[in-house]
């Protein structure tokens, strides 16, 4: 790839960058543009996929919202996206977890990684 591009993108990219897996159940604060005002809202669900690389590295968080299923889809590297935390680390054996959609109660959660 080209030099200035890389330089770019290196420039827009997080210094610190928290460390997750799918199946993470994670708190993610977002900023939230109102008018002339900013604030934070924390979107709590489980990680279903990670996608791409470097500063255009992507990640879906799916909760369960008055019997609704709601999926986010947050750059990580997003100045939008203020932290993310983790709650519980999630066992699971694939790198997408499509599956959780059609799942409905307990049988939409992941078990809980213990080491």
């Amino acid at each position: 790839m080209n030099e200035i591009i890389k330089n770019i993108e290196a420039a827009q990219m997080k210094a610190e960058v928290p460390q997750f897996n799918v199946g993470d159940t994670v708190r993610v604060h977002g900023k939230i543009k109102e008018g002339n005002r900013e604030r934070i809202q924390i979107f709590e669900g489980v990680v279903l996929k990670k996608q791409g690389g470097s500063n255009r590295e992507t990640f879906t968080v799916r909760k369960n919202s008055n019997g609704i299923g709601v999926e986010k889809t947050w750059p990580l590297h997003s100045p939008n996206v203020e932290k993310v935390e983790v709650i519980r680390r999630g066992k699971v054996r694939r790198a997408k977890l499509n599956y959780l959609r059609q799942r409905v109660g307990k049988a939409a959660k992941v078990k809980e990684l213990v080491k």
